[in-house]
């Protein structure tokens, strides 16, 4: 089962491409309500990090990818493996340290990577993905095969001085690669103002990126504007640097619960009543007459069945043998 499947070469109505973003949105965050329970009830071994609320940046840009281009993904990269087309029962599974899962079950949230979708991993080191999408960058235009590299990184990367010497390179190579910043406002327990000095437009513009600013809760804006940086990455002018503005709804990680001591409660409500990404887009196709809500309700009814078989088939799945404890394994 996968969310998504490779886009043909027929043009896409608006109501179709519209209508493919909603679902993606409400498969993420049906999936990442599913982990959490699992993490509740003590299933999923370590911990997670939830990409709810944060669903329209990885539906946005990645809408705007071809199959075989390259993502790279953080320690909250559920939602980017997703939205590039990673099946979430091989996911689930992966999460339970299953066999079945992408890595085998040895890579858990933090490190799922699945090559034939394009996606070169998860990271759970701030920052440690922006040299793996640099150097795939680096590839395509070497190989002359067209492809781009998206390279998504919480704000917190921005304290990382990697960032910027990848940027410095992409630059003077005029790499097609697209580094987005998903500001979410928390370094973990801490407000990005209080970490991150200046504007961070500032930091990309400074090495001549082409750079772009967005409402990461509306998927149509931040599709429009990833779209423009990435055809302008594919025609060899150059990276592009993305930065949107969302929030997570949860905590920085699935065990972090009492959050006022860091960030009011108000704060949440108000993010989830009027700024919700798949709320937003529900009423826009409402409006727009491009869907109804019987049409929507039956979408979340399918996709729910679908996500609790995912979940019974990753806690059915077996466990690799322990003979394979060493294989796949690299220092």
């Amino acid at each position: 089962m996968t969310i998504i499947t490779e886009r043909s070469k027929t043009t896409t109505t608006k109501a179709e491409q519209a209508l493919r973003m909603y679902r993606q949105m409400l498969a993420i965050r049906l999936f990442e309500e599913r982990v959490n329970d699992l993490y509740t009830r003590a299933l999923m071994p370590g911990l997670a990090h939830l990409y709810i609320g944060e669903e329209a940046v990885a539906v946005g840009v990645c809408e705007a990818l071809h199959k075989d281009d390259y993502i790279t993904s953080t320690h909250r990269g559920h939602g980017h493996c997703l939205a590039k087309g990673a099946s979430p029962d091989r996911m689930f599974a992966e999460l339970l340290g299953k066999e079945a899962g992408y890595c085998r079950g040895k890579g858990g949230s933090m490190h799922i990577a699945d090559p034939a979708t394009g996606n070169l991993g998860a990271n759970a080191i701030v920052a440690g993905s922006v040299g793996i999408a640099t150097g795939a960058a680096f590839a395509a235009q070497r190989l002359g095969n067209g492809r781009v590299a998206v390279c998504f990184f919480g704000e917190g990367a921005l304290g990382q001085g990697s960032l910027y010497e990848v940027m410095n390179l992409a630059q003077l190579f005029k790499l097609p690669v697209i580094y987005v910043c998903e500001n979410n406002l928390y370094t973990e327990y801490t407000h990005f103002s209080e970490t991150t000095a200046g504007e961070i437009l500032n930091r990309a513009t400074a090495f001549g990126l082409e750079a772009a600013m967005v409402d990461g809760q509306d998927v149509r804006a931040v599709h429009e504007a990833g779209s423009r940086l990435i055809e302008r990455a594919r025609r060899g002018e150059g990276p592009g640097f993305l930065l949107a503005n969302t929030y997570r709804y949860t905590g920085h990680h699935v065990g972090d619960i009492a959050r006022e001591y860091y960030r009011p409660k108000a704060e949440e409500q108000e993010w989830k009543m009027d700024r919700d990404p798949i709320k937003n887009l529900t009423k826009w196709l409402l409006e727009q007459k491009l869907a109804d809500s019987v049409q929507l309700s039956a979408m979340e009814s399918e996709l729910t069945a679908e996500m609790d078989k995912a979940v019974e088939f990753a806690v059915t799945a077996p466990y690799p043998s322990p003979e394979e404890v060493e294989q796949d394994v690299y220092a």
